[in-house]
């Protein structure tokens, strides 16, 4: 399928209908305070949100990016929540970012294993070009992980014979020309309270320890004495060279 990617900056009104596509994000990934910061703030971001046309101009994918400040040194272990923490603060107090980062790639669910994914990525790498970055950056959720117990880092080195990550997204990422750089441990940190968290995975969060959670990359810490359980999700960073 040939797509035709648009930022959100040139077709303003596509804004009315963003929100209308499906995804597949579990429900308590919707409730990262960091990330609903951002969504919030979307028209703040226009160049950087893309949306993906079919043939008929029906949307059927979206791409999110934040310009941000990149601390010297290693990529930061807070990956996700970092970036977008960043940019909002770079962009209410006026400064000059110097990187950009990936937020979300989403495809509309009926589409997704057509192998839209890494074109949805190389969209992402080139508008981040076009804005004159040398990289794209992505804190990548490797959503193949399927046992919360096993290191993250242990999880994103392993390959398959073709030397090409075993986990499916790494893999779209590595093909569309990334590097995997490091893990970044915390990532994503989602907080709440334990009738939250019961409301959002319709589990009992009645005992105080590691809770399996459905869709999650490691476990839940709940504190049931307390009545919060906390999620803190680790993520891969992975470059892309732009070119520019």
């Amino acid at each position: 399928m040939e797509l035709e990617f648009v930022t959100l900056a040139e077709r303003p009104k596509l804004i009315d209908v963003f929100w209308d596509m499906e995804t597949t994000w579990p429900e308590f990934m919707k409730h990262d305070p960091i990330g609903n910061s951002y969504y919030a703030s979307l028209e703040e971001f226009a160049e950087y949100v893309l949306v993906g046309l079919d043939e008929s101009g029906r949307m059927v994918a979206k791409a999110h990016s934040v310009p941000f400040v990149l601390p010297e040194g290693e990529l930061p272990d807070a990956g996700w929540d970092f970036a977008i923490r960043s940019g909002l603060l770079t962009r209410l107090q006026g400064g000059q970012p110097d990187a950009c980062s990936a937020v979300e790639i989403a495809i509309e669910p009926r589409l997704q294993g057509t192998g839209l994914s890494g074109t949805v990525v190389a969209a992402l790498r080139d508008n981040a070009g076009r804005l004159g970055f040398s990289e794209l950056l992505a804190p990548v959720r490797p959503n193949g992980k399927g046992d919360v117990h096993e290191p993250m880092a242990t999880y994103a080195g392993r390959t398959r014979d073709d030397g090409l990550p075993v986990d499916p997204w790494l893999r779209v990422h590595v093909r569309a020309g990334g590097r995997i750089d490091r893990v970044c441990p915390r990532s994503m940190v989602i907080p709440g309270t334990v009738e939250e968290w019961r409301e959002w995975t319709g589990l009992p969060f009645d005992t105080t320890g590691p809770v399996v959670v459905p869709g999650a990359l490691a476990p839940v810490m709940c504190d049931a004495e307390h009545g919060t359980a906390t999620y803190v999700e680790p993520n891969v960073w992975v470059r892309h060279p732009t070119g520019a």
